[in-house]
């Protein structure tokens, strides 16, 4: 490999040098901030003795010329210099070892053969002085080590500070007028639902005693639901990204562009289903980013082997020779053709150019063009041959039987590629449909996102990775740009995992009834995530660093033993003791010493093969990533690019090898690494394991959106989608992955960040408790029972205190938050809708498939949609989804109407119990309003099967509730009747 240049002084320009011992000079082994020699010993001299970039103090010996030692209780932090233009400079790297239980690294005597071959390398290299590399230590002083949050929390507090040490984002707090406020309210609450609790515990209601347990009991959950909600939220932040000095930092003027490589992953299935002018706009949006075209390679996963797909894709990559440089030229917003020709605006604002109307005009000719041929492909696919669909040259299209064909890969664009219409390069577009065959598990998504994974390390190998859906475009085109102000910070970004930014959604309409825009989770929930230990991963928009993927641990972690399946948990504790004696620390400083010897397998081209065929096919590696050396060699390229030592004619076909069907067999693929497999859920899973080993992950809300997709507005799709969501969170609580006790013994994962998990995997079950609370009021309304004894002074200030703590938190959430009341009321009632429906077949369907491995599918039939704005709300699609929250309607409604005929009858000392009551069912009716909407349509209809399933169920409820009465107290029918013979008719 070629040498890299010697870093260069921030200050003075010159480069920093070296020392005797041909290592690289570093001032501060904080964050590597290149100051040459000469230009410190005048800051000593000027008595300034810390660090302008992170404000920590110089070592006192750093300018002596000794080779500077590391602790032994602390990982070596080795550093290695490549030749791509990213990587020049000093790069720290402290790679940890990988979770999985077979690997030798992970050993607990380390392994002798492999350290003293690695030794070897190490003295061989050095002598040759082929590759530089620098160690560096922490200051010796505990006190003196701030965590690299701290330092950002610190910076933040002093904006002229900021600006001083040059630092690309920074962390702003919620005023503390504010936040204490929402604190005091929240302890005030919880503080009265004890008392609440104490006082309905020791008042049952003797005359309706089922009643009152089943309430309390429901109340009990929604109280431990509303605290596993409520405590993540407790430390809320908001950020602020600096992309001009990113700019100023990494790309400076004459010189080639620093900034890191980024691989987006694009994913479909069915173009049929995704129609692929949606999928080609998130293409287009994102060959046009503003990013250097060397830095973006784009690629799209094709999992249904569609020669639609291929074929829209070519379509695709030969209008973007066009529209490219037209959204470069002219700074448009968004960069995807559909949207941006679509809105409703001044296009001609901030537009000076006199040829941008002719142009675009021109622009949107060509794309109409573009979408008629689009168009054409798609209705020719409506219908499928007999023998198959065949390609121009005449041969077989490979992927015409979607379940038994072999990897197919196609490269367009790129530096060897098609260029622009104005002879500029073009980012690489790859298409990649992975191998199928009959009998192996392909694990859908999540597989088909670990299948780009390998195919674009061996490809591309760019540091991070960005994943969108294939409906999710590009929306600001400077989205990365505001990772890389996170990722690519020397401080704050190691040991960020990934950055994910929130969804926000096109067409939906006006006033969200179905909740689709999950305001209150992006823009409330997410936010107080990301002032503990960063968001959850939410399976796109999210900007992801590959160490990360690949099961590392942080640098600032030390060394992390994998939990395995038969770990113990938090509730049946090892029987190992928790302290370490004497040899079990020198155990693992020799552990951290093995781990610390990081190296490129692309650097050992002067020596033997039998030594590089040794490196390369290391036990540990292969179970590990598997088969393939070309991987393996790019999983220790932390800074990427595809190594030197790689045949470029072969890439491609180790890229089908990768993608093979039986690559991941015997390997930790979806265990440990990669997308996280055992849930349909997969991002929930591959974020909660990320954390566990130590990783944070940062929360990006640019004021102009990132990313924009699209969303069900239909009642039925909308509830099948929150359906699929429930089910997986009921996946993971069953299994080995669950929150409540998987990686208790690391230590690395926050409590209150393991209280957030838990409440994504437990919030299904609530609809257990949720469905018997929207059924009390009606019976109380037929039986003339209620659940609440009568009310003494201290009870009724008891309830009216919860009432007032229940609207004075959310009123001080939307303060800090700026969510509107109406995204809250939104929010609140979707969560009911949602709860009686989708979350309880949830719930049903997640045991059936653990106990009896029955998978239910619910089918949803279509009508027709209306020829207008939002037509797709109006329409009403049958499911068995619909049943539930209907029956709970029609039962209230019927509550309602006989508990005002009883009033009647009974006159007026009726009508005040009969006031709780109707509350009661109100609450429930207006909570299941938009339901309601949703159910009669534009025009009332509905269809009839829905409403003969809820009569007919609540009819029989009834009858059966009339027949048995059990809450109701028997009269005594003798007495009765020897009163009736008194009467003198």
């Amino acid at each position: 490999m070629m040498e890299s240049k010697s870093p260069v002084c921030n200050t003075c320009g010159e480069e920093i040098g070296v020392k005797p011992n041909g290592e690289f000079f570093v001032a501060c082994h904080e964050c590597s901030f290149p100051i040459c020699k000469a230009c410190l010993e005048y800051e000593f001299k000027e008595g300034r003795r810390i660090c302008l970039r992170c404000g920590n103090p110089y070592d006192e010996n750093v300018l002596d010329d000794v080779e500077i030692k590391t602790s032994k209780h602390q990982s070596t932090i080795a550093t290695h210099i490549s030749n791509t233009p990213q990587d020049s400079g000093i790069h720290a790297r402290h790679v940890s070892t990988v979770s999985t239980i077979d690997s030798e690294l992970n050993d607990e005597y380390g392994n002798p053969i492999w350290k003293n071959r690695v030794d070897s390398w190490k003295d061989k290299k050095s002598k040759k002085n082929k590759k530089k590399h620098a160690k560096a230590t922490k200051a010796e002083d505990p006190d003196a080590q701030v965590p690299p949050q701290q330092h950002m929390e610190d910076i933040s507090l002093n904006p002229e500070a900021a600006s001083a040490t040059d630092v690309l984002s920074v962390v702003i707090p919620i005023p503390r007028t504010k936040i204490t406020s929402y604190r005091i309210v929240i302890i005030m609450r919880l503080t009265i639902l004890a008392l609440f609790f104490h006082y309905r515990i020791t008042h049952p209601v003797d005359s309706a005693y089922g009643l009152w347990l089943t309430s309390v009991i429901c109340e009990i959950w929604f109280a431990f639901s509303w605290v596993l909600d409520q405590f993540p939220k407790w430390s809320p932040i908001n950020r602020e990204t600096y992309i001009d000095r990113l700019s100023a930092r990494f790309e400076r003027e004459g010189e080639q562009s620093q900034l890191a490589a980024v691989d987006f992953f694009v994913s479909t299935v069915d173009p049929l289903k995704e129609p692929p002018l949606i999928t080609a706009n998130t293409v287009l949006s994102i060959l046009a980013l503003d990013y250097p075209v060397d830095k973006v390679s784009c690629y799209v996963s094709d999992d249904g082997a569609a020669m639609l797909s291929f074929e829209s894709l070519v379509e695709t990559a030969d209008f973007a020779r066009k529209w490219v440089p037209f959204c470069k030229k002219y700074s448009i917003e968004p960069r995807a053709p559909e949207f941006y020709f679509s809105l409703k605006i001044d296009y001609l604002r901030d537009k000076v150019q006199p040829s941008f109307v002719k142009e675009r005009r021109a622009m949107k000719r060509d794309y109409e063009e573009f979408k008629i041929r689009m168009n054409a492909l798609v209705a020719k696919a409506q219908k499928t041959p007999e023998e198959g669909w065949t390609m121009q040259d005449g041969t077989s299209w490979p992927g015409n039987n979607t379940r038994d064909h072999p990897g197919m890969i196609q490269v367009f664009l790129g530096y060897s590629g098609a260029r622009d219409v104005e002879g500029n390069e073009l980012p690489r577009l790859v298409y990649v449909s992975r191998e199928k065959r009959p009998g192996y598990q392909h694990h859908k998504k999540a597989g088909a996102e670990n299948a780009l994974v390998r195919v674009s390390a061996v490809l591309t190998n760019a540091p991070f990775i960005l994943n969108l859906d294939c409906d999710h475009y590009v929306n600001n085109s400077k989205a990365v740009r505001e990772a890389m102000c996170f990722l690519m910070d020397p401080v704050v970004g190691q040991d960020v995992c990934y950055v994910q930014f929130p969804q926000r959604f096109d067409g939906i309409d006006k006033s969200d009834r179905y909740a689709n825009r999950n305001i209150v989770f992006f823009d409330v929930n997410m936010r107080g995530l990301d002032g503990i230990q960063g968001p959850v991963y939410v399976g796109t928009g999210c900007v992801f660093r590959r160490q990360a993927l690949y099961g590392y641990s942080p640098p600032s972690k030390p060394k992390m033993l994998p939990q395995s399946s038969s770990s113990s948990c938090c509730c049946c504790p090892s029987k190992k003791k928790q302290t370490q004696d004497p040899s079990e620390i020198y155990k693992d400083a020799k552990r951290e010493e093995l781990d610390a010897v990081i190296f490129n397998l692309g650097d050992l081209d002067n020596y033997d093969e039998y030594e590089r065929s040794m490196l390369i096919s290391q036990t540990s590696f292969e179970k590990t990533f598997g088969l393939s050396a070309v991987f393996i060699e790019s999983t220790l390229m932390e800074n990427g690019g595809v190594p030197d030592s790689v045949n470029p004619s072969t890439l491609i076909k180790e890229a089908i090898h990768v993608i093979s069907c039986g690559y991941e067999e015997k390997t930790e693929w979806g265990k440990e690494i990669g997308w996280i497999y055992g849930s349909i859920t997969e991002d929930i899973l591959t974020g909660f394991k990320m954390h566990c080993r130590g990783w944070r992950s940062i929360y990006c809300m640019p004021l102009r959106p990132a990313f924009k997709g699209s969303a069900p507005i239909n009642l039925s799709d909308r509830l099948h989608q929150v359906l699929r969501w429930a089910l997986g969170s009921v996946e993971i609580f069953l299994s080995r992955h669950c929150p409540l006790w998987y990686g208790c013994s690391g230590g690395r994962l926050k409590w209150l960040q393991r209280m957030a998990y838990i409440n994504t995997i437990v919030y299904p079950f609530t609809s257990l408790p949720l469905v018997a609370y929207c059924t009390l009021p009606a019976i109380c309304l037929l039986t003339g029972k209620f659940i609440i004894p009568t009310l003494s002074n201290l009870a009724s200030m008891l309830f009216l205190g919860l009432f007032i703590s229940i609207i004075l938190t959310s009123v001080l959430e939307l303060r800090w938050s700026g969510v509107s009341i109406e995204d809250l009321w939104r929010n609140e009632q979707f969560w009911v809708i949602g709860g009686v429906s989708a979350h309880l077949f949830a719930v049903f369907q997640g045991f059936l498939k653990m106990l009896a491995g029955l998978d239910t599918n619910f089918t949803v039939t279509s009508k027709t949609a209306e020829d207008l704005e939002f037509g797709e709300l109006y329409i009403v699609k049958w499911t068995t989804l619909l049943i539930p929250p209907t029956s709970l309607l029609i039962i209230n409604l019927v509550g309602v109407v006989a508990g005002f005929s009883d009033a009647l009858n009974k006159g007026y000392e009726a009508w005040g119990p009969l006031f709780g009551k109707i509350f009661f069912a109100f609450w429930v009716v207006l909570h299941l309003y938009p339901f309601l909407k949703g159910l009669m349509g534009r025009q009332n209809r509905t269809p009839t099967i829905v409403i003969l399933w809820s009569i007919l169920l609540a009819s029989v409820f009834s009858l059966v509730w009339v027949r048995i009465n059990p809450f109701v107290s028997k009269t005594d029918t003798t007495a009765l009747s020897q009163n009736c013979l008194l009467i003198d008719c």
